[in-house]
């Protein structure tokens, strides 16, 4: 196929960029005969990957020298048990802010190691909006609040994030990180699998406070559950996935590029206005599911009048070159993912294919 729009939620689009410059290298890392999957990870050519794959995401995020910044695998799945673990003990409470399913997902994780409350949900209406924690019941007893801090599923992301004081503010950023500006201080701990904005599967980043490694206990946690087995040891205690980790390093210096995260958003904020602007306009023809003031710059989710419409616009979406376009399968309708690497010529040509199937239809 010589188009293809590429709309997958995950994995996702690449920059063309990092898998070219993956390319030309991929039988001869560096002049070591050998391709960066078939290097030990113990070998200065890998460390020097590792290294400075390290050091971009730390400029690009304004990540400070407090934070330690660990590649793990696993995916976010893993962190849902993984934080617990080591930042709930058994005289706290873990709180967390349900805003669709991975949120959900995280607190039954939770759930099965510690004290869990949720502090806020807005399942009531089908996870359309982000909540208000302006009076949300906090204790002394709150290990650590937790957010997802955009939602794949439906649609929403928090435009600003909760100012949390008295415990470590968690954000799973799995489909937004390295898509806006964001202040690192605000959180104690961010995790993110880096299929959608960072890199290939099989790599989840892990920015934590050096004080919380420090401080969790941990004695009766298997080795491997530990952050401090990996902030030990550079996170190459067992072999890391150093392809991944490549392959990040690529996306990354595509990223600093390109003008780095201001550019990123500014880029992003065009992509989602020129689909939710063919949203509004439509007539009620397509409805987005997200309310206006949760909306998502990654995953723009609108329904159509009935599903039989649905299917005939995925159908032709598809003959067009459009991938990856189906909603999720617990809501239905469509999904648009458009993340960092999605170019805008992509919304661009999405828009005109809704404009021309609602003329149609």
């Amino acid at each position: 196929m010589s188009t293809v729009y590429n709309f997958n939620a995950g994995p996702a689009a690449l920059p063309k960029a990092a898998l070219e410059a993956a390319q030309k290298e991929l039988l001869n890392f560096n002049n070591t005969g050998m391709s960066v999957m078939e290097l030990s990870h113990r070998s200065k050519d890998y460390d020097a990957v590792h290294q400075q794959t390290k050091q971009l995401l730390k400029k690009l995020l304004s990540i400070p020298d407090t934070y330690d910044i660990l590649f793990l695998q696993g995916g976010a799945s893993l962190q849902f048990a993984m934080l617990p673990y080591n930042l709930l003990p058994q005289n706290k409470v873990g709180q967390y802010v349900l805003t669709g399913s991975w949120s959900e997902k995280a607190l039954k994780e939770a759930t099965l190691i510690g004290e869990t409350n949720v502090l806020a949900s807005t399942k009531d209406s089908n996870y359309s909006t982000i909540p208000d924690l302006k009076d949300a019941p906090f204790t002394d007893n709150d290990a650590y609040v937790h957010i997802t801090s955009n939602n794949t599923i439906y649609g929403t992301q928090w435009k600003q994030f909760p100012s949390i004081s008295h415990a470590p503010l968690v954000a799973d950023m799995s489909s937004d990180i390295l898509s806006k500006k964001i202040d690192v201080n605000q959180f104690g701990m961010i995790y993110a699998g880096a299929q959608k904005n960072l890199g290939p599967s099989g790599v989840t980043v892990v920015i934590v406070k050096k004080e919380l490694v420090q401080q969790a206990q941990v004695e009766h946690v298997p080795t491997m559950l530990r952050y401090g087995t990996f902030a030990d040891h550079d996170s190459l205690y067992n072999t890391p996935p150093t392809f991944g980790i490549y392959l990040l390093g690529k996306v990354l210096e595509w990223a600093e590029s390109i003008g780095g995260l201001e550019k990123l958003e500014q880029v992003n904020e065009e992509k989602a206005k020129i689909l939710y602007d063919t949203i509004d306009s439509s007539d009620g023809f397509y409805k987005g599911h997200a309310h206006p003031s949760s909306r998502s710059s990654m995953n723009v989710t609108f329904t159509l009048p009935n599903e039989e419409l649905s299917k005939s616009f995925l159908s032709l979406a598809k003959e067009r070159g459009f991938v990856g376009l189906n909603g999720h399968r617990s809501i239905g309708g469509c999904r648009a993912s458009i993340y960092n690497a999605v170019p805008i010529e992509a919304c661009m040509a999405l828009r005109d294919l809704m404009n021309e199937f609602k003329s149609n239809n």
